[in-house]
C-alpha cells in the first residue's frame, strides 16, 4: 500500500496546440491530490507525434499552468531524479523496453503495409465489424521474420493481446471495470519511425518515473484495460486508476473548440483572473463542502478529497465562470485592480506594440481608447455593418470562414509576417478576389473598416481572439 509521502502523481499533455481548459482540469485535481499528501507532481511532455509537435506549444503550456498556478515538482524545464520529461528524449528507454516484450514473446513485429491495413478496414466495415487487426503476423515463423528484416520491410510493434476472456481493473471513482479481451485490438507499441505510441510510452514511463496514482478523464477508460496488459506483460504493478468525468457543453456533448473556446490563452486575453478559473475548475464534478462555491487553492487542498468527486458530466459553463470570475474581481483591493490591470491588460510591452499602428489615426490622446478599442475587447458588436460581399452567397461565405478557421487553429508562429503569407495562400487556393476576402475578415476581427493594417491588427488581437471572434460571428450568421 502506498503511503501518502509516496504519492507520485503527473500530467503529460500533448505540444500540438493551444494549452486546453482540460488539461487545466486534469492538472488541478492531480497537483491538488498531490499537494494534499505531500507528494510529488510530474510535469512530462508527451511529444510522440512529431509531426505535430511545437516547442511553442510546449513553453505555451508551461506559461498557463504557471499562470494558474500549477507548478510541478518535475518537469523539462527544473530537471528531476526521474527525467528526460520529454519523451523524445527518451527514445533508447523505449526501444530496450521493447526488447524486453519481444524477448517474452508479449509483443511481435508486424509487418502489414498500410496498403492491406486500409483494404482491411474497409472489408470490416463493410461487414458491419469491429475495425481490429486480424493479426496476420502475429504467428510468424522465426525464418519468415528473418527473411522480412533481411529485405528491411518497414514493421511496427504490437502487443499480443489475450483473444479471449476479459480484462478487468479497479477505478477508485467507478470500482471495478471489466472489458471482454475480444473487444481489444493489438495495439501498435512501437511505430516504424521508431517512435513510441501514446499507450506504450505512458506505461513505461508511468513505471519508471514511479507514478502511484493515474488521474485523467474518463474517455481513457476503454484504453485502460491495453495499459493493464501492458504492466502485465512486464510483471509490474499497475498504478491507482482515477478517470474524472469530462468536461462537457451545455448540450452535454464533450466540450470542443467548435462550441466554446477551450483555450486556456482565451480566457486570459479575455480578462479572466487565474484564481477565478481554479475555483470555477475545482467546481467542475467535485464538492468542496457545505455548499461553499468560492475557495482558494490552498484551502481545496486542505479539504480535499476524491470521494467528493461527482461522476456525473461537468457542464463548461461560460455564464457560471464570468460569474465567478465577477466575484473575484470584485473583491479586489485597490492596489491588486492597479496591479492586474499593468501586469495583464494595458500592459508596456502592449502599448509598445501598439503605438505604431495608434499613432496612425491619433491627433489627441483623447481618441486613444475610442480608436483602438477592439484591441482590448472580447466579443464585438457588427450591428449597422454589411459583412457579406455582394458577389457571395451566405453558404460560400461561411465556407470560407469555415476554412479560415482551420488556417487560424495552424497557424502557430502568430506574427505579421506569417499572418500574411498564411492569409494570401488560403486566398489564392480559394480563389477569392482580395476585396471580398479582406474587408470581411477586417470587419470580423476588429469590427470597423478604419482599423490599421490588417496583418498587423491581427498580430496584436491574438491568436485566440481572432479565433473567438471569427466563430463568434459564425453564430450570428442566419
Amino acid at each position: 500500500m502506498t503511503s501518502s509521502s509516496d504519492v507520485r502523481v503527473r500530467i503529460a499533455p500533448s505540444p500540438t496546440g493551444d494549452p486546453h481548459v482540460g488539461t487545466a482540469y486534469i492538472a488541478l485535481f492531480n497537483y491538488v491530490f498531490a499537494k494534499k499528501h505531500q507528494g510529488k507532481f510530474v510535469l512530462r511532455i508527451e511529444d510522440t507525434d512529431q509531426t505535430r509537435a511545437k516547442a511553442s506549444s510546449e513553453q505555451d503550456i508551461f506559461d498557463s499552468l504557471k499562470w494558474l498556478n500549477l507548478n510541478w515538482d518535475e518537469g523539462p524545464d527544473c530537471g528531476g531524479d526521474f527525467g528526460p520529461y520529454r519523451q523524445s528524449e527518451r527514445l533508447s528507454i523505449y526501444r530496450e523496453h521493447i526488447d524486453i516484450l519481444l524477448e517474452k514473446k508479449k509483443a511481435y513485429r508486424c509487418f502489414c503495409t498500410a496498403e492491406r491495413l486500409d483494404e482491411l478496414r474497409a472489408d470490416q466495415k463493410s461487414k458491419g465489424l469491429q475495425t481490429k487487426y486480424d493479426g496476420k503476423c502475429r504467428n510468424l515463423s522465426e525464418a519468415e521474420i528473418a527473411e522480412h528484416l533481411e529485405k528491411g520491410t518497414p514493421y511496427v510493434i504490437r502487443l499480443a493481446m489475450p483473444q479471449e476472456g476479459t480484462t478487468s481493473f479497479n477505478d477508485l471513482l467507478r470500482g471495478d471495470v471489466t472489458i471482454n479481451n475480444e473487444q481489444m485490438d493489438d495495439q501498435i507499441l512501437l511505430k516504424s519511425d521508431g517512435f513510441p505510441t501514446y499507450h506504450f510510452a505512458n506505461v513505461v514511463d508511468d513505471h519508471l518515473m514511479k507514478i502511484t496514482h493515474v488521474v485523467r478523464a474518463e474517455e481513457w477508460i476503454s484504453s485502460t484495460p491495453k495499459h493493464v496488459r501492458l504492466y502485465e506483460a512486464f510483471g509490474w504493478d499497475e498504478p491507482t486508476w482515477i478517470h474524472m468525468p469530462l468536461l462537457r457543453n451545455k448540450d452535454k456533448s464533450k466540450i470542443s473548440k467548435r462550441k466554446n473556446p477551450v483555450s486556456l490563452g482565451y480566457y486570459k486575453r479575455a480578462g479572466i483572473l487565474p484564481q477565478s478559473m481554479v475555483n470555477f475548475l475545482a467546481l467542475m464534478g467535485w464538492s468542496f463542502g457545505d455548499d461553499q462555491e468560492f475557495f482558494s487553492l490552498e484551502q481545496m487542498i486542505e479539504v480535499f478529497d476524491f470521494k467528493n468527486v461527482s461522476l456525473g458530466g461537468p457542464i463548461f459553463d461560460q455564464t457560471k465562470l464570468t460569474w465567478v470570475n465577477q466575484n473575484y474581481m470584485h473583491k479586489m483591493n485597490d492596489d491588486e485592480f492597479v496591479a492586474h490591470m499593468r501586469d495583464e491588460v494595458i500592459t508596456e510591452d502592449f502599448l509598445r506594440k501598439l503605438k505604431p499602428l495608434a499613432l496612425e489615426r491619433m491627433t489627441r490622446f483623447e481618441q486613444f481608447f475610442d480608436n483602438n478599442s477592439f484591441f482590448f475587447n472580447g466579443g464585438l458588436n457588427y450591428e449597422g455593418l454589411t459583412i457579406l460581399p455582394k458577389s457571395r452567397e451566405p453558404k460560400e461565405f461561411r465556407d470560407m470562414l469555415k476554412g479560415l478557421l482551420v488556417v487560424v487553429d495552424d497557424l502557430y508562429d502568430w506574427n505579421t509576417e506569417s499572418i500574411g503569407s498564411a492569409l494570401k495562400a488560403y486566398r489564392e487556393s480559394i480563389e477569392w478576389k482580395p476585396k471580398d476576402f479582406f474587408m470581411p475578415i477586417r470587419l470580423i476581427t476588429t469590427g470597423r473598416k478604419d482599423s490599421p493594417p490588417l496583418n498587423e491588427s491581427l498580430e496584436l488581437i491574438g491568436r485566440e481572439m481572432v479565433r473567438y471572434r471569427i466563430r463568434d460571428f459564425m453564430t450570428t450568421m442566419k
